[in-house]
């Protein structure tokens, strides 16, 4: 007996192409992936990958989009009816579910690496700036924290995806003065909010 086929709709189909870009951005960086690789990864040919975008560069910006946008949606989640250092403490404990899936550490990296480069031009330099933007607004008025400890909330942040990304190991001296004593202390990444 033949098996049924499980039909996606487009917007599911789209989906799991920009997530499976993630991954493949992720590991690869813009330029050592290829589209044929994503196609290959979530079983589309790649002219049905470009049907759905119409350029490597509107995939990779789709990936950031979806990291970008994933990041926010778990930070507005985090810690309802908290405010202030509370809830600066519940975000912080949600991104370290974030940072766990490896995938979604590198491919911030990634972001940085490719917005700095001559692969993106500057009006897409300003759409990765307005999506990070909303990323620091949703912050600063999720626990209506003044500028100076949303700074400091992100330059933690970013200490601590160096470490993680480095894979400075639990208990080094890196990571004293940090509220989590290293990677092995993070939660297991649990399903992202869609």
């Amino acid at each position: 007996m033949a098996k049924a086929s499980i039909r996606m709709s487009a917007a599911e189909r789209r989906r799991s192409v920009i997530l499976a870009s993630v991954s493949a951005f992720a590991k690869g960086g813009y330029n050592g992936t290829s589209t044929q690789a994503i196609a290959d990864l979530v079983g589309v040919s790649q002219p049905y990958l470009f049907r759905l975008f119409p350029s490597k560069k509107a995939l990779f910006l789709a990936a950031v989009e979806c990291c970008i946008e994933d990041t926010v949606a778990v930070f507005e989640a985090a810690g309802p009816g908290l405010e202030g250092e509370d809830a600066l403490d519940a975000l912080a404990e949600a991104y370290w579910g974030l940072i766990s899936d490896r995938n979604r550490l590198l491919m911030q990296l990634q972001i940085y690496v490719t917005a700095g480069s001559d692969d993106l031009d500057a009006a897409d330099r300003e759409r990765i700036l307005l999506l990070w933007r909303r990323l620091w607004d949703t912050v600063a008025a999720r626990t209506g924290s003044d500028v100076a400890e949303v700074t400091s909330f992100f330059a933690h942040g970013m200490l601590i995806n160096t470490l993680v990304a480095l894979g400075v190991p639990e208990g080094d001296r890196l990571w004293e003065g940090l509220d989590r004593t290293g990677p092995d202390a993070a939660p297991a990444c649990g399903a992202l909010p869609r």
